[in-house]
């Protein structure tokens, strides 16, 4: 009969013993004491000479068993025992050999199902710990917790909150990046059904990283969610762009706003204002990154987990796609499939190939002109004489007009601006002009208007400033008979592009003479700078007798509309310093911009001080020989005139010679300052070779 015997545990043994013992001894404990069928044995605690299992016995110490037994789980210090000797079924006794003690070797046990097997023991080694670990955590010094070893511990402890903060976790992961996949880049498109529905390009990236092995679907994730994350940003830049300018971010062309809007902050909000605006957008821009990476990366670690479960769920929502695209199935008109991001995508790829054909292309466009060649003795000789003043009124757009929360009093002003002019002997008509820009970037707007070209971008902007490409302003210095000036209040820095508009000299900010507050963004009220602007040039005539072209460009109905200056007595403007109780008992900009009705009543109000105080310098000032032109630069941003809307602006020509309109009629413009709404409505880069055409310029072209 097989024996089993163990040798003694030694005392020292026993002081030293650790709660630690390597699974690799636990099984072969266990596998040497039930490998044989039948077993007697006879623990003798004291002397291991003397082992029988003739009969069972009472003691504690001696245990007969007929069938096999696991027995209680081994003390977990390491102890020595003999192997199992190969032993004949026919004798009932057999003497064990002596075992001499140690405390170093471990016992080794026979091959499990093999008794009658020994192996000698192995020389004592120091094991490592077997790859699963030991039953308890090892015992001695530890290094630092870091955070990940305090969350594991905490973890542990409440499993529960755990739970469900891993389940919030992966459902906030899948928020994350199905409001990537299918947010619309206009305000106005957000809603609820925008946001119930499926994207084909999360599906086609849950199939890819279900499929990958693990460490090709670490990276990919990491790929995924950085691309997911610039893409998050790009169209944040679309919302700003098409809530401001009514348009998508180019991101080759946009780049320069950049610094226009820094410098807009600064005016607005202040230095510090505008510094921390700047921060708040970088630390947001890298926190998207971040936060759609990590939102990938963990939704596919679950998916991988329960890969499984995401496979059928993954078919499941592809059925439902495509039954969706082929039964043109919506919810609130929305598509439920989506391929949203497929679509910008390509848009974008689109926009920025057709900007770089166009940056390549637009250079001969720019070089052809039709007046490029045309004799200074050809240009304008209907006007020659003439005290002409080009003037742009700031937002000044057709929802000023037409929008029901707007229109009423601006019509008002312009009705009674109208028969104030009839009476001092003017007279006007009035059309409608396609603006280049919206909401913003006005230097577009004036430069497309006496350009005569289409400049919609950045690009087309600094192609044609430095150009050679005539401007109206230019046309009449080329005569020799006009001394061309530039009012300018909005400009605050260097304005090279002075040279190309033909401007003699030009009166910057600076140098208008203001001692007064600013209002926001506009450096002076417009009063001020028309007063300033009769002072300094249009009261004194030229030396040589030439006559004066003017090119003005009022700001008070420039954004955020609040405070907004009031009229006052004309000779008491002086130095500006006037308006300081104005400015101070205006109202708040962020009370105005930030409330929808508020900013739509204050910006029809900034238009009628502006349409007041030009009007009422036209009267006060205007001879029989001015001829002025005004229009407006672009419609206001969108929170005013609406998602959606036209870019059109009134234009007007305001003279008291009558012949200066009759040179027009062909035009069918409307008598007075307000357009009618049928009114012809012309791109407002035709408005230059009309212009010119109308008052006898011949044309002599130059080539593109």
């Amino acid at each position: 009969m097989p024996l089993n015997t163990r040798s003694p545990k030694p005392t020292d043994q026993a002081e030293a013993a650790t709660d630690e013992v390597l699974p690799q001894e636990r099984k072969a404990e266990t596998a040497a004491e039930t490998a044989t069928e039948t077993v007697t044995t006879t623990v003798t605690t004291t002397e291991p000479e003397a082992v029988t299992t003739a009969e069972p016995e009472t003691e504690p110490e001696s245990v007969t068993t007929v069938e096999p037994e696991p027995e209680p789980q081994p003390e977990p210090e390491p102890v020595t025992a003999a192997e199992p000797e190969a032993v004949t079924t026919t004798e009932p006794e057999v003497d064990a050999p002596e075992v001499p003690e140690t405390t170093e070797t471990p016992e080794t046990p026979g091959t499990p199902g093999t008794p009658g097997t020994s192996e000698a023991p192995e020389p004592p080694t120091e094991q490592p710990p077997a790859a699963d670990g030991p039953a308890d955590p090892p015992q001695g010094p530890r290094g630092p917790r870091g955070p990940r070893r305090r969350w594991h511990d905490w973890r542990d402890g409440h499993p529960l909150a755990a739970q469900v903060i891993s389940i919030a976790t992966t459902v906030l992961a899948g928020v994350l990046i199905l409001v990537a996949l299918v947010a619309p880049n206009r305000l106005a498109f957000f809603h609820f059904a925008q946001f119930v529905r499926i994207p084909v390009e999360g599906l086609v990236c849950s199939v890819v990283l279900v499929a990958l092995p693990s460490r090709y679907r670490r990276i990919t994730a990491w790929l995924m969610g950085a691309f997911l994350g610039i893409l998050t940003i790009l169209n944040l830049f679309d919302i700003g762009f098409n809530y401001f300018l009514g348009r998508s971010f180019n991101i080759i062309l946009d780049w320069p706003l950049l610094s226009d809007a820094e410098s807009y902050l600064k005016d607005s909000m202040g230095t510090a204002g505008a510094i921390a605006t700047e921060i708040g957008a970088v630390v947001l821009a890298l926190a998207l990154l971040g936060i759609m990476s990590l939102a990938v990366v963990r939704l596919s670690n679950v998916m991988a987990r329960h890969r499984q479960r995401s496979t059928r769920a993954l078919m499941v929502l592809s059925m439902a796609w495509m039954t969706s695209i082929s039964l043109s199935l919506t919810i609130g008109g929305v598509p439920i499939a989506a391929e949203h991001t497929v679509v910008v995508v390509k848009q974008r790829k689109d926009l920025w190939l057709d900007t770089l054909r166009d940056e390549r292309t637009f250079g001969k466009t720019v070089n052809a002109d039709t007046f490029g060649n045309t004799p200074p003795s050809q240009l304008v000789p209907a006007l020659r004489g003439k005290d002409m003043i080009f003037t742009f009124i700031e937002s000044y757009g057709r929802s000023a007009i037409d929008d029901p929360a707007i229109g009423p009093g601006v019509t008002k002003t312009l009705t009674k601006s109208t028969a104030a002019l009839k009476k001092a002997g003017f007279a006007a008509k009035s059309g409608w002009l396609n603006s280049a820009t919206y909401g913003g970037s006005s230097w577009l707007g004036h430069s497309t208007f006496m350009s005569g070209l289409w400049l919609d971008n950045q690009s087309r902007y600094h192609t044609a400033t430095a150009s050679k490409h005539l401007t109206l302003t230019e046309a009449f210095k080329k005569t020799g008979d006009y001394d061309t000036v530039g009012v300018m209040p909005g400009v605050q820095k260097g304005w090279p592009e002075s040279k190309w508009y033909g401007l003699d000299k030009v009166y910057n900010a600076f140098q208008l003479g203001y001692k007064g507050p600013k209002f926001s963004w506009s450096t002076m009220p417009d009063q001020y700078a028309l007063e300033q602007f009769q002072r300094t040039v249009h009261s004194k005539k030229p030396a040589d007798g030439k006559s004066l072209m003017s090119f003005i460009i009022l700001t008070s109905s420039h954004q955020p509309w609040a405070p907004i200056p009031k009229m006052v007595d004309w000779d008491k403007v002086g130095d500006g310093s006037i308006y300081d109780a104005i400015e101070k008992a205006g109202k708040d900009p962020a009370d105005v911009f930030y409330n929808s009705t508020a900013v739509k009543q204050e910006y029809g109000k900034s238009v009628q001080y502006s349409v007041t105080a030009l009007t009422q310098w036209l009267e006060r000032y205007g001879n029989k020989n001015t001829v002025l032109v005004f229009l407006g630069d672009h419609q206001p941003m969108a929170k005013v005139s609406g998602q959606g809307a036209n870019h059109e602006v009134p234009v007007s020509i305001v003279a008291k010679d009558p012949k200066v309109l009759d040179a027009i009629d062909s035009w069918n413009y409307t008598d007075g300052l307000q357009p009618a709404k049928n009114a012809p409505v012309w791109q407002m880069s035709a408005f230059r070779d009309k212009f010119l055409t109308a008052y006898g310029s011949t044309p002599h072209p130059t080539k593109g």
